[in-house]
């Protein structure tokens, strides 16, 4: 009996090292997913998997709107939508949570974050996705148009038609940019390339995340060009001109500078990672995102 007996001051050490375990497991904020064009919850699997692995106690919520072909809806649609589930989450989660949003979910985890005024969200981490557009042939784009057609998609694009149509939202034509601006009515709002009312109070709103993680490579093969997840885009000459020097960055139109100058930027590149290996790939989990979902 004697050799089962526990001192009281073993058992009250015993006891905080408990206590600052349950701590460290509920410290985790809470982790809501958005998936990209085409896809819907399951594709997320393995991501939620690694969040759950790494950090475990963390409440992970992949959220299921808009899924597989409903993903090509408007994309100011699909933020409403959106935003209706996050807002029950944020509800019941007040002390923050953090947004992980992948290839076009990005774009519209943008626009939420720009839209949704006193949101609590903490760190966005955007995982491979068109921040200042797309221009370039992939086969995402061929499921939605055929055969090969980047010339003149514009004229498709820039239409009453082609909004309706997700990849129109964010397809950015660097040869026809007055046609861009005038009929694009997604991108260029969101990142106040075109002026309106709500740029002061979008600017704001986005301001409240406490950083921001862009996650992008060379050997992506969708995002066209593939700083565009770093909000890097053409010039007229199909040249990339990297976001700090991107008018919408030097006017900081919606607040990047700002955030940017805070410290508050992390730009996470690798290569030899294809589009749709973003979310599975246990080495960019671990290089890009694991340390931010704290």
């Amino acid at each position: 009996m004697d050799a089962l007996r526990v001192s009281p001051a073993l058992l009250m050490m015993m006891m905080l090292m408990v206590m600052m375990a349950a701590r460290c497991v509920h410290a985790y904020k809470p982790v809501v997913i958005v998936h990209g064009i085409f896809d819907g919850p399951k594709e997320l699997d393995n991501l939620s998997g690694f969040i759950e692995t790494m950090h475990p106690g963390t409440k992970v919520m992949v959220l299921s709107v808009d899924n597989y072909l409903e993903s090509v809806r408007p994309l100011w649609q699909q933020v409403k939508d959106f935003r209706e589930a996050l807002l029950a989450i944020m509800t019941q989660n007040p002390d923050g949570i953090h947004l992980l949003c992948f290839s076009q979910g990005g774009l519209i985890c943008r626009a939420l974050l720009s839209t949704t005024p006193f949101h609590n969200v903490e760190m966005f981490i955007a995982l491979s996705s068109p921040l200042a557009g797309q221009f370039g042939d992939t086969d995402y784009m061929k499921q939605v148009f055929p055969d090969s057609f980047k010339e003149i998609l514009y004229l498709i694009c820039y239409s009453k038609f082609g909004q309706k149509v997700s990849v129109c939202d964010y397809w950015k034509d660097p040869h026809h940019m007055s046609r861009y601006l005038k009929s694009n009515s997604f991108l260029p709002l969101i990142n106040g390339e075109k002026p309106h009312r709500l740029m002061e109070a979008w600017r704001d709103s986005f301001l409240r995340i406490k950083k921001m993680v862009l996650i992008g490579g060379p050997d992506d093969g969708v995002i066209t060009p593939w700083q565009s997840s770093h909000f890097g885009f053409y010039d007229q000459n199909e040249d990339v001109v990297e976001m700090r020097n991107q008018e919408f960055y030097q006017r900081d139109t919606f607040g990047l500078k700002m955030l940017d100058e805070r410290g508050d930027v992390v730009e996470c590149v690798i290569s030899g990672v294809k589009h749709t290996e973003w979310h599975s790939n246990l080495m960019v989990f671990q290089t890009c995102i694991e340390k931010w979902l704290t």
